[in-house]
């Protein structure tokens, strides 16, 4: 055996980088990505919205509608959006904590299923109240608040069994 016919690691590597395209001139991966500048200013660029903060927004919107209508309830305020914004209230607070309970289903699916559970939940306060002869609208207001709360945390402090 000559020595031309024996590889050795170092000759090989040296092979290698002989034929590397980068040698010619040739651009690798990661040079060949073009880089997009923009060619706005700083507050040019912050006047556009891409969109991807419509969700945020409109979470926080409802949960200030919410708020308020569950303040105007309690407060016992005389207002023509006491009612409606209660309503949205009642609606959204159980929705929302079991919408955060169901993350694992498709977001169609979570915000039918969320809906029907708020549905479920507002009617047994409401079945509970009058059956123990107890019904008031703060107290309504209060026990699905809390009934709220407690699944909202449930979901936030019992980890999930992977099956």
């Amino acid at each position: 055996m000559n020595d031309q016919d024996v590889l050795t690691p170092a000759l090989a590597l040296r092979d290698i980088e002989a034929r590397h395209p980068a040698l010619r001139g040739a651009k690798s991966a990661m040079q060949a990505i073009p880089v997009k500048r923009s060619s706005k200013s700083g507050t040019e660029r912050a006047k556009t919205t891409s969109g991807r903060d419509l969700p945020a927004l409109l979470a926080g919107g409802a949960t200030a509608l919410g708020t308020a209508g569950a303040v105007l309830a309690l407060a016992d305020a005389h207002s023509w959006m006491r009612g409606p914004l209660t309503l949205f209230f009642l609606l959204a607070a159980p929705a929302s904590a079991l919408a955060a309970v169901l993350r694992g289903l498709d977001p169609l699916g979570r915000t039918l299923t969320a809906l029907a559970g708020a549905i479920v939940v507002d009617m047994l306060v409401a079945q509970g109240m009058l059956a123990v002869h107890r019904w008031s609208v703060t107290g309504g207001i209060i026990a699905v608040t809390v009934i709220s709360l407690c699944i909202l945390l449930s979901c936030v402090t019992v980890k999930p069994i992977k099956t």
